[in-house]
């Protein structure tokens, strides 16, 4: 049984303009009305991060990263480090997310070594783990997010804390979502592979699902056991829609 503390995270991936930091602010608003008794974490494109940073000086939201590289400095035109994200101000990164999978080619290794670069700067990986729809068909899905634990997750974990997210492949961005049975099955093979890996760390480390999570579906997945909170795409990009999303956590 998870004693994590809930989690969401809003990826807006390649979205938004300097106008929709509106919708951040308007978040913030609410949470600071109606404190929530979890952590919420804002990732915007690398164009807006320092803007929110700054607009969210005094707020309990964080904003995080969309993703890293796996070293510090050097010559990489056109990546940002952990180390830069953490000079910004922000506190999580998003490692692993299924698109960087699919369009860079990103394996198990390379999202290990970003995993521990996000925590060789003291902040917080989000590390993204699921099955493509032809390892569901196949019948591999909990073979696959088992390996992907394993394989993604670094010692350094063990003291140190992470976030997973659960993202079946084929439900983003898709309409698709599998049943609050499959849900609750790969949940509880992902803890189980996480207490192999870190221990007894598994317990308080969240384990957020991903996958057309929206205002019409969040309250019946966040009552799934072992469901911590959500890795959030095109709904957080409205502050309605991703404020419904969270306070359904609540209910």
């Amino acid at each position: 049984m998870s004693n994590a503390k809930p989690l969401f995270v809003g990826n807006w991936k390649m979205n938004g303009f300097r106008a929709n930091l509106t919708e951040i602010l308007n978040v913030e608003e609410s949470i600071a009305k109606t404190p929530f008794h979890g952590d919420v974490v804002i990732c915007p494109p690398a164009t807006l991060a320092a803007l929110a940073v700054d607009a969210l000086k005094k707020s309990v939201i964080q904003i995080g990263g969309q993703d890293c590289h796996a070293e510090e400095a050097g010559a990489f035109t056109g990546d940002i480090s952990a180390e830069k994200w953490k000079d910004l101000g922000a506190g999580y990164v998003i490692v692993g997310h299924s698109e960087r999978r699919a369009y860079y080619q990103e394996d198990n290794k390379a999202v290990k070594a970003k995993s521990k670069a996000v925590l060789r700067a003291g902040l917080v990986p989000i590390i993204c783990i699921g099955e493509s729809l032809e390892e569901r068909k196949a019948g591999k899905t909990l073979e696959i997010i088992s390996a992907q634990i394993d394989g993604c997750i670094p010692d350094e974990a063990q003291s140190a804390p992470i976030a997973v997210g659960y993202e079946p492949v084929w439900a983003i961005g898709s309409g698709l979502t599998p049943t609050l049975e499959e849900i609750s099955e790969a949940h509880k093979v992902i803890r189980e592979a996480l207490h192999k890996k870190i221990g007894d760390k598994a317990d308080l480390t969240p384990i957020v699902y991903g996958g057309s999570l929206k205002p019409s579906n969040a309250k019946e997945i966040l009552a799934i056991l072992g469901v911590d909170g959500g890795l959030v795409g095109g709904a957080s990009l409205k502050a309605v829609d991703f404020l419904e999303i969270i306070r359904a956590c609540d209910q």
